[in-house]
């Protein structure tokens, strides 16, 4: 007799649970071989020093396609959670679910993937539900460095999950609701079988504290300003955008934005009602305006090159000037990563006489949107789950998060890596399978295999630089040319010109080819390896590395 599998609820991250950003995770309920799947949020992360050339990266969604799909439900519009949809909607087809707000922002990520037309995009009201199969998902209110944030309460026929997506309390946020703690609440005292929560700042005591006292602080510092006044912040914030616009008003200035992600922003947040009364200053304006009236919303707050803020510090900005006598405020946190790049953009500010402030000399003008300790503490709480597994982090978040989750008497903790199939229920919570996980590069407008040989091959002519060399060949493998052997990313100095070390490398080559006999020269392939095992010999000893090489053979 055929023993009939039993329906399971099981929780999968492929990204964000080894490294901050980039989430994406499914919950699956059925039986193994017949489960169906929601999917929350689909993030990027962006590219470092380690991926030159490379921007955006992406989960890879690959596990999923052909699975049963029932919905995308987003949890708020940050780029590490909507920032992949244009890219992986194509690879899964799915109805998404977002509240107006993201989902206006979603709608202009589609359009610029040209994919927009063959998406199912639906707009849930704050506090809204929706059904999907075995889960019924309610959208619950909570607090975060963006509008409209929400956590998710996943009820399913084996119990309700409380996914919390980014989240703080913050009793005056400035923009939208507090957290809805009533609501959490009665979701505890029902019975929550598992929390899949923030571990973003779990190393962090106390609170991350109010965008209502920021709005105090930044009203308290730009009033008695001279000269003009820019202001660098996150532009997804509206809360902090709003709290500028109030300070500026205050001071008898008017606002300019500058940085395209600040106009996108601002018409999100018009089209849902937010900012509806302000009238900011056109670029013509901005221009002509007496510098005492002005203040300047700005991108860049991170050092991005392109952005507002690094192109006021080089000058090129088409209508902001800064200089001696102005300010320019970072209200903002340095993203790990990003410290010398931030650096570079203020001391080019304060070469031009600008003066400088930031969260570290003007406490109070910047807090964080992720829960700190004492915030995680009163979550479990009012949650009171049975099973905590911490999500978005680095694994060090995570183990730390599980382990203030049984300081606080949650029997069961998980801290599944990428890939991890975790069962939730029935019985006891366990990793009972593993897919593949990976992560897809944005690279050159197209998306790759996180280890192909064209990011390799960048790598290594960065840090070890490159030789092309170029000659022709007769019928009888003659060389018949001069051989021209051109360097990308190679020194020279005084005691080893260039130039000579060059002509060097090329009597090399011409004694390698010569030396090939019969069959040898009628291969280019046997050719090019000759040709590319000297070169490498020789520039170990003359430069201490060995380049890629480059060889192109022309047959007369």
């Amino acid at each position: 007799m055929t023993q009939v599998s039993q329906n399971e609820l099981v929780y999968l991250p492929l990204g964000g649970s080894n490294e901050v950003g980039m989430n994406l995770n499914a919950y699956g309920f059925g039986p193994e071989h017949d489960r169906k799947w929601i999917i929350v949020d689909v993030g990027v992360t962006f590219g470092d020093q380690s991926t030159p050339g490379v921007d955006v990266i992406v989960p890879d969604p690959a596990f999923l396609e052909g699975e049963e799909i029932l919905g995308i439900v987003l949890t708020h519009a940050h780029e590490d959670h909507i920032g992949a949809l244009g890219w992986i909607l194509p690879r899964i087809s799915a109805p998404i679910y977002a509240t107006p707000f993201t989902a206006f922002l979603v709608r202009e990520k589609l359009r610029e993937r040209n994919v927009l037309d063959d998406a199912e995009l639906n707009i849930v009201e704050l506090g809204g539900k929706v059904d999907l199969g075995p889960f019924e998902v309610t959208f619950v209110n909570m607090t975060h460095s963006i509008a409209e944030p929400t956590g998710l309460a996943i009820k399913t026929p084996l119990g309700t999950v409380l996914h919390t997506g980014d989240w703080k309390i913050d009793d005056t946020p400035v923009v939208g609701t507090p957290t809805d703690e009533n609501f959490i609440r009665s979701l505890g005292d029902e019975g929550v079988l598992a929390m899949v929560c923030d571990s973003t700042n779990v190393f962090v005591d106390g609170v991350a504290g109010s965008e209502g006292d920021v709005r105090i602080k930044l009203a308290e510092l730009i009033q008695p300003l001279k000269g003009r006044v820019a202001v660098g912040c996150f532009a997804s914030n509206v809360a902090r955008m709003d709290s500028v616009i109030h300070a500026a008003e205050l001071a008898g200035r008017r606002v300019a934005l500058a940085g395209r992600s600040m106009h996108r922003i601002t018409a999100a947040a018009k089209s849902v009602g937010m900012l509806a009364d302000v009238q900011f200053l056109s670029e013509e304006e901005a221009k002509v305006w007496p510098a005492d009236k002005i203040l300047y919303l700005c991108t860049g707050s991170q050092g991005e090159d392109r952005a507002a803020l690094s192109r006021i510090a080089d000058g090129t900005h088409p209508f902001v000037r800064l200089g001696a006598g102005d300010h320019c405020i970072f209200s903002s946190r340095v993203i790990p990563g990003n410290e010398l790049g931030i650096a570079r953009l203020q001391d080019k500010l304060a070469e031009k006489g600008v003066r400088i402030y930031t969260e570290k000399d003007s406490r109070g003008i910047h807090v964080s949107g992720h829960p700190c300790r004492d915030e995680l503490r009163q979550m479990y709480e009012w949650a009171k789950p049975k099973i905590s597994v911490p999500t978005h982090g680095q694994r060090r978040h995570l183990i730390e998060h599980a382990n203030l989750a049984r300081d606080l008497g949650v029997s069961q903790t998980a801290t599944p890596k990428n890939g991890e199939i975790v069962r939730l229920a029935p019985g006891m919570v366990e990793v009972i399978d593993e897919v593949p996980a990976g992560r897809l590069f944005v690279d050159g407008g197209m998306l790759v295999e996180e280890h192909g040989e064209a990011l390799r091959e960048r790598k290594h002519a960065a840090s070890n630089g490159m030789l092309v060399v170029s000659f022709a060949l007769d019928k009888r493998g003659k060389i018949v040319s001069d051989i021209d052997i051109r360097s990308i990313g190679l020194p020279g100095d005084e005691k080893n010109k260039l130039e000579e070390v060059l002509d060097d490398l090329a009597e090399r080559v011409e004694d390698t080819v010569n030396g090939l006999k019969g069959a040898a020269l009628e291969d280019e392939i046997v050719i090019e390896q000759a040709v590319a095992r000297t070169l490498k010999k020789a520039s170990q000893r003359v430069w201490g590395r060995r380049p890629i090489v480059e060889t192109v053979v022309l047959r007369l």
